[in-house]
């Protein structure tokens, strides 16, 4: 992810029932529904992930602190739709794009929300992973913190609920798929989800902590609670189509890295590394979820190979 910023204006436009949209749209900000607005992120030039916007009657809930820089330009949007305070920031998972501006929203006032995994999984990554992106990014470094800041309050029992008589949020942990810590916000009367990024929209699955052959799990446990919108954590706002699409490509890679290892080939017989890292893979999965297929890819491969070897989440191996 590059830290160099866009300076794009963001546009406000509405989305209609059923509607997908097809092309990303950096830093717009759509209307989802009446007090619900899905800001989508630019992932290629700035690192940011998507955020939504909640309000409730006498304040805003944000999912998502994404990096400072992003979290900025958050807050800004937000004060242009309603001048209630933002009192909660839900933290979907552990990563920089989603968690490492909560200094920014705690500062501003707000409590950082998250699942007890999101903390456990800081604690066994940082602060190295803080101390890289520091090094990368202006936004993180101009923090002068140590390490990220953890969320302030966490939950175990899922569903977490807030519920202040005008709309009701539920916060749903299925399991272990992107990360440990996966967290979904529901929004029941709606029928909105938020993903982060255990659901994304189009080439964005990183798979180095995550859980693949559970990963469906998670997906088919979203599912039941039936959606109509889904907002993810990286791509454009969708329907159920995103979901089936998330599920069908993770179980398109784990049953075609099987499929090479029962026809006896060797892991460098299907990916390709370069400085150490996964560059290439003869790998093919069908076109029915090509939308999920891109620069990852071979890593991908990678880590469903080490998963299925190992068997062992790929999150908790040390390759």
């Amino acid at each position: 992810m590059l830290p160099t910023r866009t300076l794009l204006a963001a546009s406000f436009v509405t989305l209609a029932a059923g509607a997908f949209f097809l092309t990303a749209q950096p830093n717009s900000v759509k209307k989802i529904t009446d007090g619900v607005w899905f800001r989508e992120g630019d992932i290629k030039n700035e690192g940011h992930c998507n955020n939504i916007i909640i309000e409730m009657k006498d304040y805003l809930v944000v999912i998502d602190a994404n990096f400072p820089s992003g979290a900025k330009a958050v807050i800004a949007d937000a004060k242009k739709l309603s001048p209630k305070p933002i009192k909660y920031v839900f933290d979907t998972h552990h990563h920089g794009d989603h968690a490492y501006a909560n200094a920014v929203w705690t500062k501003a006032g707000a409590t950082t929300l998250a699942h007890a995994n999101v903390v456990a999984e800081m604690d066994k990554y940082e602060p190295q992973r803080w101390q890289e992106a520091a090094r990368d990014r202006k936004d993180v470094r101009e923090l002068n913190l140590k390490t990220a800041e953890r969320p302030k309050q966490t939950f175990t029992t899922s569903p977490f609920v807030l519920n202040d008589g005008k709309r009701k949020i539920e916060f749903h942990h299925f399991g272990w798929a992107h990360t440990r810590g996966d967290g979904f916000a529901f929004l029941p009367a709606e029928k909105i989800i938020c993903t982060g990024d255990a659901v994304v929209n189009g080439p964005y699955n990183y798979t180095g902590d995550g859980h693949i052959a559970n990963w469906p799990n998670v997906v088919m446990g979203v599912q039941k609670l039936g959606p109509t919108k889904v907002l993810p954590g990286h791509g454009p706002a969708g329907g159920p189509e995103v979901l089936a699409g998330e599920l069908a490509f993770m179980q398109e890679l784990a049953k075609a890295v099987k499929a090479a290892r029962a026809s006896g080939k060797k892991l460098d017989q299907i990916v390709t590394m370069k400085d150490k890292k996964p560059n290439a893979t003869s790998i093919k999965l069908p076109d029915s979820v090509k939308n999920w297929v891109g620069d990852f890819f071979p890593a991908q491969v990678y880590d469903a190979w080490h998963e299925i070897e190992k068997g062992q989440p790929r999150g908790s191996l040390k390759l």
